[in-house]
């Protein structure tokens, strides 16, 4: 996921240096030259002696220089090694934890206190802020049936938490009569109403093979409906995301190809879901820098994420996308913070 900054040993000098170009390229978002450097610093070096030092960085791959700039700005892996190495957590500040906890646990529902969640990230960090909704809570299978085609094709339509109508065409290996898809249709229903449907495809599979020399015609053909109809895919799996518009505000995002990539891998969701996927499996806090997440969209950006969960088990993925140059020891704790109060209160809830 993260490419590993290990290896890189600086010294005391050029990690100074190197720490003053980041945050003086975070807070202003515009090259970094020697002088300007020469400036800031206290040590009392000259221009042409950070440059040298400019130029080792570069040779590691830490920094580099945009276009014709004489100044230099940080790479994917400068910001790899800065956040890995050299980066010092800012505590949130006490408003800010304030509001986190009384806004957060203030709603009862679990969807609006998700969305409530996401709002949040958004307004504090000025970024995009995004909470995975649980797979449980978006996928809960309450009732099953199957209409006949023609050509050995069957109509599934899934009623999923109560409310949701989900529609799906599958291909047979022979025709099936009504009754038969009747019959599948209330095996299903009986065995896996409130499941999870991933899990409902996992626990058929399952059964398949610890019983497949005893297995009846209706366990046979509820198998080969389960395995298509019950997908384990990013089909069903959703995020709430707000405030993606503050990323517009960033001259480096705010070139009309790259907005488009961006929102539409938004709209898209896949990918993104495949991010959080990786996240979710990981624990705790990730980060994503440019090209660190697979994807050109987000090659520009960051993410930064953590999972919150309830009862010790993880449930979820939140987190906040920016541009690379975020200040991501304010960022990180805020993450990290509001993914313990969604579990705390998720936590009351019960």
């Amino acid at each position: 996921m993260n490419e590993p900054s290990h290896g890189i040993e600086l010294s005391e000098r050029a990690q100074l240096l190197f720490k003053l170009l980041i945050e003086r390229y975070i807070a202003d978002g515009q090259p970094v030259g020697s002088r300007t450097l020469a400036r800031d610093t206290k040590l009392e070096l000259s221009p042409a002696t950070i440059r040298n030092v400019m130029a080792d960085l570069e040779d590691l791959g830490l920094i580099k220089s945009p276009h014709t700039s004489a100044g230099r700005v940080p790479t994917a892996r400068g910001y790899r090694f800065f956040v890995d190495s050299i980066l010092t957590w800012h505590t949130p500040a006490l408003i800010d934890i304030q509001r986190l906890s009384s806004d957060i646990q203030s709603e009862h529902d679990v969807r609006r206190m998700l969305e409530r969640t996401s709002t949040l990230l958004s307004d504090i960090t000025r970024f995009a802020g995004l909470v995975m909704i649980p797979a449980a809570e978006q996928r809960a299978l309450r009732q099953v049936e199957f209409l006949k085609l023609n050509d050995n094709r069957v109509l599934a339509i899934l009623v999923v938490n109560d409310r949701e109508v989900q529609n799906r065409i599958i291909r047979t290996a022979r025709p099936y009569s009504n009754a038969e898809l009747t019959e599948v249709a209330n095996y299903l229903n009986s065995a896996f109403a409130g499941r999870d449907i991933r899990q409902v495809k996992r626990d058929i599979l399952a059964e398949m093979n610890a019983a497949r020399d005893e297995m009846n015609l209706l366990m046979q053909n509820a198998i080969e409906m389960a395995q298509q109809v019950f997908t384990d895919e990013q089909e069903g799996k959703d995020y709430v995301l707000a405030g993606q518009t503050n990323l517009m505000e960033f001259t480096e995002l705010s070139d009309i190809d790259k907005l488009r990539a961006l929102f539409e891998a938004f709209n898209r969701k896949r990918d993104m879901l495949h991010l959080l996927d990786q996240a979710l499996s990981a624990n705790g806090v990730q980060i994503f820098i440019g090209e660190e997440s697979g994807y050109q969209a987000f090659d520009d950006c960051s993410i930064v994420t953590s999972t919150y969960g309830r009862d010790g088990e993880s449930l979820g993925v939140l987190g906040v996308i920016g541009p690379t140059r975020m200040p991501y020891e304010k960022v990180i704790p805020i993450v990290d913070l509001t993914a313990k109060v969604l579990s705390s209160a998720l936590n009351s809830l019960q």
